[in-house]
Formats: C-alpha cells, sequence, structure tokens
C-alpha cells in the first residue's frame, strides 16, 4: 500500500494524494509511505521517484545495517525497528531530500503510524511547531518514535536482572544460569541493534549533506543522547549477567565441592570397616576369633567405636564445616 501526505504552500495538510499529484508543484513538502508494498508498488522506487539502483537494492533485501549513504540531494538511511516482544527487527528505509520523504518498510510498524498521525495533527490542531515543518522534521520524529521502543525492552531486561539478583540461594543453579544466558542473548540483540544506530545517529548530527539538519541538530542530538544511554544501559547489563553468571557458576562449584567432601568423609569412615567385616567373612577355619563367644558382638563394637573417633576427629578439624 502507498500512501501520500502532502503539505501545501498555506502549510495544509493534505492525504489521499494520487501519486501523479505530487510533481504538480502545489505542495511545499510531501510524504511518501510504502507501507508493505507489493512488488509492483516498489518497482514505483526507481520508475517514478528514480532512486539510486543500490538504494533500491537495499530496500528490497533486507536486512541492512543501519546506515546513511548519500545520492545528489537525496539521503537514503536504513533504521531499525524492533518488536518488544520478540525482539525481531525490522528495517525501515528513509530516502531524505528537501522537497519530500519517502519511506519504505515491509511490515507493519506503529512508529511509522504514530508519526504519521503526529504531522497530521500538528496540521488540523495549528499547532505545528517551527522545527515541525520540513522532511527532515518528519524523518526526526519517526526516528525519535523508533528509538523510544528501544527503551521498553532494555527496562524489561533491567527488572528481570533485578528479580535473579534477589534470587535465594535455595534456587536450582541450573535453572539460574539457564536464565542469565537468555538474557544475555537477548541484550546481544538490542546491542546489535541500538550500537549501529547510535553511529549512524552520530554521522547524521555531524553531517553535511544532509539539508537543514543544522536546524534540527539539538533534536537528532536528542536522539543520540538516548542511544547513548541505551548502550550504556546494555553494556552495563551484560556485566550484570556476567557477575551472576560467575556467581552462579561459583556457587555451584562450592555445593559440589561440599558434596564430594561429604561423601568423601563417609567414604573415608567406612573403610576400615569393611576392611574388618571383609576379613571376618573369608570363614577360615583357624581364626580364632570365630570359636569366641562375644566374638560378633566384639567386632561390631570395635567397628563402632572406630567409625566414631574417626568422625569424632574429622569434626574436630572442620571437614564438616
Amino acid at each position: 500500500m502507498i500512501r501520500i501526505l502532502g503539505v501545501t504552500q498555506e502549510h495544509e495538510i493534505i492525504q489521499d494524494i494520487q501519486l501523479e499529484e505530487i510533481e504538480s508543484g502545489n505542495y511545499l513538502w510531501y510524504w511518501v509511505d510504502f507501507n508493505q508494498p507489493t512488488a509492483e508498488e516498489s518497482k514505483k522506487l526507481s520508475t517514478f521517484f528514480h532512486f539510486h539502483p543500490l538504494a533500491v537494492e537495499d530496500c528490497l533485501h533486507v536486512l541492512q545495517r543501519p546506515k546513511i549513504d548519500y545520492y545528489g540531494e537525496v539521503q537514503f538511511l536504513v533504521l531499525h525497528a524492533m518488536h518488544p516482544e520478540t525482539l525481531l527487527v525490522e528495517e525501515v528505509d528513509l530516502f531524505v531530500s528537501d522537497k519530500f520523504l519517502v519511506s519504505f518498510h515491509h511490515g507493519e510498524l506503529r512508529e511509522i503510524e504514530t508519526a504519521w498521525q503526529r504531522i497530521i495533527s500538528y496540521g488540523q490542531q495549528g499547532t505545528r511547531p517551527t522545527w515541525a515543518n520540513g522532511p527532515i522534521a518528519a524523518a526526526y520524529i519517526i526516528t525519535d518514535k523508533i528509538v523510544d521502543e528501544y527503551f521498553p525492552c532494555v527496562y524489561e531486561i533491567e527488572d528481570e536482572l533485578n528479580e535473579l539478583e534477589n534470587t535465594g540461594p535455595d534456587e536450582p543453579v541450573d535453572d539460574l544460569l539457564a536464565q542469565v544466558f537468555v538474557l544475555r542473548s537477548r541484550l546481544l540483540k538490542l546491542r546489535r541493534t541500538i550500537i549501529p544506530m547510535r553511529d549512524l545517529m552520530y554521522r547524521v548530527i555531524n553531517s553535511q549533506h544532509i539539508q537543514k539538519v543544522d536546524q534540527h541538530h539539538s533534536y537528532f542530538g536528542d536522539i543520540y543522547d538516548h542511544l547513548l544511554k541505551l548502550s550504556d544501559m546494555i553494556e552495563s547489563n551484560r556485566e550484570m549477567t556476567s557477575d551472576l553468571r560467575d556467581s552462579y557458576i561459583s556457587l555451584n562449584s562450592n555445593r559440589m565441592n561440599t558434596i564430594m567432601k561429604t561423601l568423601t568423609v563417609i567414604t573415608t569412615i567406612f573403610m576400615p570397616l569393611t576392611l574388618i567385616a571383609g576379613i571376618y567373612g573369608m570363614n577360615f577355619e583357624n581364626m580364632p576369633e570365630l570359636k569366641w563367644k562375644y566374638g560378633y558382638f566384639g567386632v561390631l563394637l570395635l567397628m563402632f567405636a572406630l567409625g566414631a573417633g574417626m568422625m569424632t576427629a574429622f569434626t574436630r578439624r572442620g571437614w564438616f564445616k
């Protein structure tokens, strides 16, 4: 689906414009949104707008790394939107010039719809800020909404990490380690998106090619600050998961050592008892104790005394602590 929004010379918002009408000269600027376009609609990027073939190829073959390319007076941006529940990435391609904004995306995106409605509301209410006039302003709103959707993903992981950190020591270590590795995997997905977006925004605010970007420098700089904060949060959370992982591994090793120590002590106590039982189980006829009336009780008493003595000695040495 292709939808078009145009801003007239009187700054009036007009929707549902036909593609052929946008070149009439009646519009100060316009926004063309390719929302889940068909193959035939996608060809309009080349046949109608005559965008650079490399940029068109990047639009049709997802998933590209966030970047910005310059093709004459048209700037081509690749952004990454993220679904908060699944952390799946959706590519958003923007063609920005002084006269138009063309957005291209294969999936339905809430960020694009929010930006679209926000531009419309400015025109209907007559409350358009001075900065919200032009394609670069619309590109800022889209980028801002995309970056805003990153925060719930990071905050959710932070909350889960705090819950893990407060987990009692009686929880199964294997389950805790599995949760930590899942969180690290999710953080890695976020990092693969946010770090390139941060680098892209740094290039945008320092670019000399994008027209009127200097008028919106503080706004794009605010997005860059958000991405810096997000990247710092991700690195901090990754360090926390590393600390938790090391703690759980150490706890698991300590538990294993305690179990092995206990089993070793028990085995050590029973070794002489087993030796005595083995000796008197050989059934030789000339063993003097076999005919003794109290031999059975004497051997049991000896085994009990030997075991109790060894346990007392081990306890005094602190082997059961």
